[in-house]
């Protein structure tokens, strides 16, 4: 196999989240702390987090440049909430364990 190939399958494996935080609001605590939780849930299935600093109150958490999470139409998120909007994309079958039962004690309570 080439050189070229490994690198074309390492790209087309790479699973990168994005974390862009608001510098002028003093987030970045938030976001190292979030992507502290995302790194150690998905350890094998990340290939790369980055945190982005930004402005005007901004925090958005993308996979893959996709936004999953926009704190301006979301609010500020739950980890629970952004690891399962993460596990949807870069790993569908993994259990979140007391997270996914979290979230499913909740939508029974509501369910009449």
């Amino acid at each position: 196999m080439t050189d070229d190939q490994w690198v074309e399958i390492e790209l087309s494996d790479a699973q990168r989240v994005e974390i862009e935080y608001c510098t002028q609001c003093r987030w970045l605590p938030r976001a190292a702390w979030l992507a502290q939780e995302l790194l150690t849930t998905f350890e094998a299935e990340l290939t790369e987090l980055a945190l982005k600093p930004g402005k005007g109150g901004v925090f958005v958490v993308r996979v893959n440049d996709e936004v999953v999470w926009d704190r301006r139409e979301q609010g500020f998120p739950e980890p629970t909430a952004v690891k399962q909007a993460v596990r949807d994309r870069v790993a569908p079958g993994k259990s979140l364990g007391h997270s996914d039962k979290a979230v499913q004690e909740e939508q029974e309570d509501v369910s009449p």
